[in-house]
């Protein structure tokens, strides 16, 4: 089994595991800053940049992820969207998929939790997969054979594992020309770019 973290706009090596392994997603772990669980990356006109969903400041130095609230002082779901609306609107399948992703960034969401899981369904739904999410009910305590990617799967290099199961395959990027294939990024900047053959793709990837 393979134990994931949530996730926000999950990156291609996510996917691939949740579109095709037995997974679960830990929703009873501590929330861990400056990862994966509120950060996407995607690529712009001027390269690299970082999404961050903005959450309350937790009542204790151990939160549960489950017990996050979203904090809206700040005007990041704006922030996001535009964002998005510039790197992908010249991408083949934008005006396919933004009606589905543009509420996402309107809507106020009280919960990380929910936020993260609804919209990891709609990618789900968008990449035309039947994968259904599992949650764990508790904090989960990997068994021998498990594979546990709650930090594993990390933006930070210091933190991430080798992972002998995914490789990333090439595919056309909106800026492939300016600055090459960048891997792994967020699983909406294949989307906008591969449309339906976005699935075939992930499962590409997968090795063993």
């Amino acid at each position: 089994m393979e134990i994931l973290p949530l996730s926000y706009l999950g990156n291609i090596q996510y996917f691939s595991k949740l579109c095709f392994d037995d997974c679960v997603i830990d929703v009873c772990e501590n929330y861990v800053k400056q990862s994966f669980r509120t950060r996407a990356d995607i690529l712009s006109a001027n390269g690299l940049i970082s999404l961050s969903v903005q959450v309350a400041k937790p009542a204790g130095p151990r939160c549960p992820v489950r017990e996050m609230r979203l904090d809206y002082s700040k005007r990041w779901q704006h922030q996001h969207w535009v964002s998005l609306v510039s790197a992908y609107r010249s991408s083949p399948y934008f005006d396919y998929y933004e009606e589905a992703l543009a509420p996402f960034y309107r809507r106020r969401y009280e919960f990380l939790l929910d936020y993260d899981v609804e919209l990891t369904r709609t990618l789900l739904r968008l990449l035309g997969s039947d994968a259904e999410l599992r949650f764990t009910e508790s904090y989960a305590l990997p068994e021998p054979g498990d594979r546990d990617w709650r930090t594993a799967l990390s933006p930070k290099q210091r933190d991430r594992k080798p992972d002998s199961g995914f490789a990333a395959r090439p595919y056309c990027q909106v800026f492939g020309d300016k600055f090459g294939f960048v891997e792994n990024l967020s699983v909406v900047d294949l989307i906008f770019c591969e449309g339906p053959d976005s699935l075939q793709h992930l499962k590409s990837c997968r090795l063993g």
